[in-house]
């Protein structure tokens, strides 16, 4: 893991954009998306729109994507983000004071908890059977970007001078073929097994390997979490033209909608969070 006291120098100012839409078809939004802001002593839950600097807290954004029967996957949703809300600070400031040895590790222990709760729920109430959830969970300290993932939801990264990166695997056949230069991004797109995930949180998987990872955060980098039902209806080009066209505050809410207008088979949730140049 990047040492976080190797951060390059720059303003720690970041802004964030996040929405979510139920779709044009289902009747619940089994998304949940979150922004809290902490440090070794108060959490803060964050609006959909803002602004801060990083010179004093940690922020974290999160996107969730429930699955299960009846409203199983609503509740299976909100309860990873509210756990990931109540359970990272805590994790992190035991790091703080040497309990834990690093980011990977707060970041796997939060993975392990959030996924022993959902499997010991859909366990224990027939009404959660099967319950389960996908996590891509983006922490910025100054300097860089840690990240948690585990499902088909995911995240990207538009560097200030560069193309767009999928930084987050899709946990899926397609996902791993098109990874490997097997598919292309419409054939991933359209194949029969897209919506069979290989783990998530939850939902009877017995074993779980979330992706963790580090980039570093230079001013004018732009990053995107987002459920799948945003990557249904728009392309990954028209990603990266959005995100490195779109000044408008509520860039958020205006990619849900492009989104949401093009397909709407699915609920669509997306974070947009801007390092300051």
């Amino acid at each position: 893991m990047p040492d976080p006291s190797n951060a390059p120098p720059f303003p720690p100012t970041i802004s964030w954009s996040g929405h979510s839409d139920v779709g044009r078809f289902r009747q619940n939004n089994e998304d949940a998306f979150l922004g809290i802001r902490f440090n070794g002593h108060d959490v803060e839950h964050l609006g959909k729109i803002g602004e801060a600097s990083l010179s004093e807290s940690d922020f974290v954004f999160a996107v969730s994507d429930g699955m299960g029967g009846a409203a199983a996957g609503e509740f299976a949703s909100k309860i990873t983000v509210e756990k990931t809300a109540q359970l990272l600070p805590r994790s992190f400031r035991q790091s703080a004071s040497g309990m834990n040895s690093g980011f990977n590790d707060v970041l796997d222990e939060l993975f392990t908890r959030i996924h022993q709760a959902l499997t010991y729920l859909g366990n224990s109430y027939e009404e959660c059977h099967g319950m389960g959830a996908t996590l891509s969970l983006a922490w910025f300290t100054p300097g860089w970007l840690y990240f948690g993932h585990v499902g088909d939801s995911r995240i990207y990264y538009l560097p200030q001078h560069g193309v767009i990166k999928q930084l987050t695997h899709d946990h899926t056949r397609p996902g791993y073929l098109r990874r490997h230069g097997k598919l292309t991004e419409r054939e991933a797109r359209n194949h029969p097994a897209k919506h069979g995930l290989q783990q998530s949180l939850g939902a009877g998987f017995q074993f779980l390997d979330p992706q963790i990872g580090a980039v570093g955060c230079e001013p004018g980098d732009r990053f995107l979490i987002c459920s799948d039902g945003l990557i249904d209806g728009i392309w990954d080009h028209r990603i990266a033209d959005i995100m490195r066209a779109e000044k408008d505050p509520a860039v958020g809410q205006l990619i849900v909608s492009e989104a949401v207008a093009a397909s709407g088979r699915d609920n669509v949730t997306a974070l947009v969070i801007d390092v300051a140049p």
